[in-house]
């Protein structure tokens, strides 16, 4: 294409006829991609848009990062001698987003008693007899956050913990849907200066299954499920691999909105979709239980049909005025639940029962089925979680049995169905020996899981070095999954000891390391020859000993020798330990295979030493702290060493004994735990209050 005439004249007329282009392309993309209801063929939208790239590779001064040839992974169109560019790939590893205000999990519910439930505690707190409520579809897919800075798209994070997700603006922009500029509908809300808005990233089934057909073809395995080929696809270091999968996206959320306001759920959405965002057609405007009900019933009934995945509806209240009144919990809201489908069972025949080991010494009971068809997946094995579940479901080989994918991913056996038995049926016997190295198993008191005791054991060594390798262990840089994969899989490295014993030369000839790397790495396991006896005792992965327990038996004997040398009498008497893992710990250290491991570790030059935490005050003296989720202002070692600092003690599991359990952010079981058993539950902010930090 040949430079127009005309100096500033003609580059004033390509900058107009950009602009014109531009906006006509960014509505047919709002036409196609959200309203499902294009005005032009295929071979009009290209002509425009080959257009705009002839005029902005003449005039490359004219490029706005808004404009439709700037979605990072287009394609290059050299079958027009045109190219836009070769994509960007994102920098490794994908950095950190923080979020402005917190991206909230939702508490789940399953029965229609629940709704009842919810309902009446708005109902009660808000005095509101008849409150209305939006019922939109649960996506089950990646939810996101896009960051839209004077109606231009800045940035777009993954969920992550709530409060840190990754960004994913290049991979983001590869969505079709998602506009690059907001537009404001005639008669609409003003598009605000700065707009945080939440959504899902999905694939739609159709895309999903044609992925998988490719994949096979291509020999390469296929996505396992929806929700994780588009998670997988979203978070990709190479934006090119992002848009060969056709992801897509709802936006149902407004964590900001700078010069916005929305008196309901309902408006806000209205807004969103004259934006420019798109916005599942499937919300509706409900009042009181009864209309949830019936929005649940009627969506569950369509499940099957719709061209996406759902795995329940989601119900909030629609008077945002509301909101602030009923407030949060740590989190999640108590204006909004999630209310999820039955999962997708099936009953098939259970053939046999095998015992699988885990890479952190956990023998698993796997239930071996007659392949049955689950949601669109053929199941033919099934966890059956550990011996008290077994127990408990009296499970036998032999059983017609339930199954379900857990969540639509997992599968596991529900039940025995106990009508069906002949009398043929057995009843498993669990091993005596690891099925991998035959070291005796052994099952503490009160502990569901069966377990392998053998640091050396050939099904979890790879776990065993990772563990001992990672940062809150011997803190070896560079000893990560892949790495360690390699040393085992080449026989490198058989033991924890062997790990000393490698040269550069030897990690040289693994792939993707090169002589500086490799030299590297011995140098960081050599350097981790020198350290505190919590460090290590914790890197051995001993059953009940994280963290806080490996620092309260490092301070209390002050030598190793000392710990494996102790009787489980001595252990059980140190404060914060206790009989059960004194028990743990003393017959760790008397299974010969794991005190030989030890003496090797020694001899290869390993030196322990114990180390005492300065106290600065007995304020906390007998008082134990657990801790869950992720806390914002310090990493778990930061607050338990301010917590042993006072005199207090920290552990990993909670008991009736536990003074408090500390909630971050995503917290697990330990939370249920605490409630259960009554023990004292406080956020981030009050444990800085109770350790005088505020």
């Amino acid at each position: 294409m040949s430079k127009m005439s005309g100096g500033k004249a003609s580059l004033e007329k390509a900058r107009n006829r950009a602009e014109e282009l531009r906006q006509e392309i960014n509505e047919h993309n709002y036409r196609y991609y959200v309203l499902d209801s294009p005005i032009v063929s295929d071979a009009e939208y290209d002509a425009v848009m080959l257009e705009l790239v002839g005029i902005e590779e003449e005039y490359p001064e004219l490029v706005t990062p808004d404009s439709p040839t700037q979605r990072v992974g287009a394609p290059k169109l050299v079958s027009f001698g045109l190219s836009m560019g070769t994509p960007q790939p994102i920098p490794t590893p994908l950095q950190a987003a923080k979020h402005r205000t917190p991206m909230l999990s939702l508490d789940t519910i399953f029965t229609d008693e629940q709704i009842a439930a919810w309902v009446k505690m708005i109902q009660r707190t808000t005095e509101v007899e008849e409150p209305e409520f939006t019922a939109e579809p649960k996506f089950d897919g990646l939810s996101v956050e896009l960051v839209y800075e004077d109606g231009a798209l800045a940035l777009a994070a993954t969920r992550g913990d709530g409060y840190t997700g990754e960004e994913v603006t290049a991979n983001v922009k590869t969505i079709k849907q998602v506009p690059l500029r907001l537009r404001k509908e005639e008669g609409g809300a003003e598009v605000p200066s700065l707009l945080e808005v939440r959504g899902e990233v999905y694939l739609r089934i159709a895309d999903f299954q044609a992925i998988n057909r490719e994949r096979e073809k291509n020999g390469e395995p296929v996505f396992a499920n929806p929700r994780n080929a588009a998670a997988g696809s979203l978070r990709q270091l190479d934006s090119r691999i992002t848009r060969s999968r056709p992801l897509s996206i709802w936006l149902y959320d407004v964590g900001v909105a700078e010069g916005a306001e929305f008196a309901t759920q309902w408006d806000m959405l209205t807004a969103l979709r004259g934006w420019g965002l798109p916005v599942c057609e499937l919300n509706k405007l409900v009042t009181g239980e009864a209309g949830l009900v019936a929005y649940h019933a009627d969506l569950q009934e369509k499940r099957d049909t719709l061209p996406f995945e759902i795995d329940g509806v989601v119900y909030k209240v629609n008077d945002r005025s509301l909101h602030d009144a009923l407030g949060s919990r740590t989190r999640s809201p108590r204006w909004a639940v999630a209310h999820k489908f039955p999962p997708r069972q099936q009953t098939t025949k259970l053939n046999d029962i095998l015992w699988s080991v885990g890479r952190t010494g956990v023998v698993t009971p796997v239930a071996m089925l007659e392949p049955v068809n689950i949601g669109g997946v053929t199941v033919s094995r099934a966890t059956l979680h550990n011996l008290d579940e077994l127990d408990r479901k009296d499970v036998r080989i032999g059983d017609w049995v339930l199954v379900q994918r857990a969540g639509d991913v997992i599968p596991q056996v529900v039940m025995a169905i106990a009508e069906r038995r002949t009398g043929d049926e057995k009843k498993p016997e669990p091993p005596h020996e690891c099925p991998a190295c035959k070291a005796e198993t052994v099952r503490y008191e009160g502990d569901p899981f069966l377990r392998c005791p053998n640091l050396d054991c050939p099904a979890q060594i790879k776990g065993r070095i990772e563990h001992y390798a990672s940062k809150l262990g011997m803190d070896i840089d560079g000893l990560g999954e892949k790495i360690v994969d390699q040393l085992v899989e080449t026989g490198r490295v058989e033991r924890l000891p062997d790990l000393y014993d490698l040269t550069a030369e030897q990690v040289q000839e693994m792939e993707r390391m090169g002589p500086k790397s490799a030299q590297n790495l011995v140098g960081a396991i050599e350097g981790s020859k020198k350290a505190s006896l919590q460090r290590f005792l914790y890197s051995l992965g001993i059953i009940h000993v994280g963290e806080g327990i490996a620092g309260v038996l490092a301070r209390h004997f002050k030598s190793l020798r000392r710990v494996m040398d102790a009787t489980d009498g001595d252990l059980a008497r140190v404060a914060g330990v206790g009989p059960e893992i004194g028990r743990a710990v003393y017959d760790f250290f008397h299974e010969p295979q794991n005190r030989q491991t030890v003496e090797d570790l020694v001899s290869k030059g390993l030196e322990v030493e114990g180390a005492e935490v300065e106290r600065t005050s007995d304020e906390l003296a007998g008082k134990t702290f657990v801790f869950t989720g992720g806390l914002a202002g310090f990493t778990r070692e930061e607050a338990g060493k301010l917590v042993e600092e006072m005199g207090g003690t920290t552990t990993d599991s909670v008991s009736k004994k536990t003074s408090y359990v500390v909630v971050g952010s995503d917290p697990g079981s330990k939370l249920r735990k605490a409630e259960g058993l009554g023990v004292t539950v406080i956020d981030e902010e009050g444990f800085k209050e109770l350790l005088g930090l505020e």
